[in-house]
């Protein structure tokens, strides 16, 4: 069964709106133990994030050193620099935001974090609203389902729900999250599908295939004449 976003996320989300300045949030990231806001329009529309790294160019900017002016921004993109010159949430947060629905998988979600490279990802409804935030601490949670549960999805649901095929044919067993699948599927192309979904059961760290494949079958040859 597959974790959607709703299921981990995190409601009580500290957001700002786009006109909380630089000092406001700063405080706010040190009091409330964040490391990034979503930020909203006045509408409640999520619109962009403000994380610890687009506030950091402020501090580096103006950490120059005498004599050597413009070396730290000549090494910053431009727009960090940017960023160094900001004093509200629309001036230093990065935009359009990366969400994701409540409904989405939990897999879906940990695709974007890593795609985007973003830490965390804010969870919106149809109309664009703040609803939750999830992280990657949340996304990796899911790797910490029991053994024997995950045991059981692949035997019932995968095996004999899925594929309509008697689980006893085969040996599951799972350690730490790696399943080792063993026993003699009917055809190579049965065996080779229950591998590629059991990778996809909630909490899969790994799949070892110990099957014993059939040998593949060959067509009579046909008349010489």
């Amino acid at each position: 069964m597959k974790s959607i976003v709703k299921d981990i996320m995190t409601t009580h989300v500290v957001a700002v709106r786009k006109g909380a300045t630089f000092k406001e949030m700063a405080a706010r990231l040190h009091d409330e133990r964040v490391s990034a806001f979503p930020v909203l329009d006045d509408g409640g529309i999520v619109i962009g994030v403000v994380s610890e790294g687009d506030m950091l160019p402020k501090e580096a900017l103006d950490d120059r050193q005498p004599g050597m002016p413009g070396v730290i921004a000549g090494i910053l993109h431009r727009r960090d620099q940017e960023k160094a010159e900001g004093v509200a949430a629309a001036d230093l947060m990065t935009k359009p935001p990366v969400t994701v629905a409540p409904d989405d998988t939990v897999e879906h979600a940990a695709r974007l974090m890593y795609v985007r490279r973003v830490k965390r990802l804010p969870v919106t409804d149809a109309a664009g609203r703040l609803v939750g935030i999830i992280s990657r601490a949340d996304v990796l949670a899911v790797f910490n389902r029991p053994d024997e549960e995950i045991r059981r999805e692949i035997l019932d649901d995968v095996i004999l729900s899925e594929f309509l095929t008697d689980p006893s044919r085969f040996t599951v067993t799972v350690m730490d999250g790696i399943v080792t699948l063993e026993g003699a599927p009917e055809t190579a192309s049965l065996g080779r599908d229950i591998v590629g979904q059991v990778r996809h059961v909630q909490g899969v760290v790994a799949v070892r295939d110990r099957l014993d494949y059939p040998p593949p079958t060959h067509p009579a040859p046909g008349p010489l004449f």
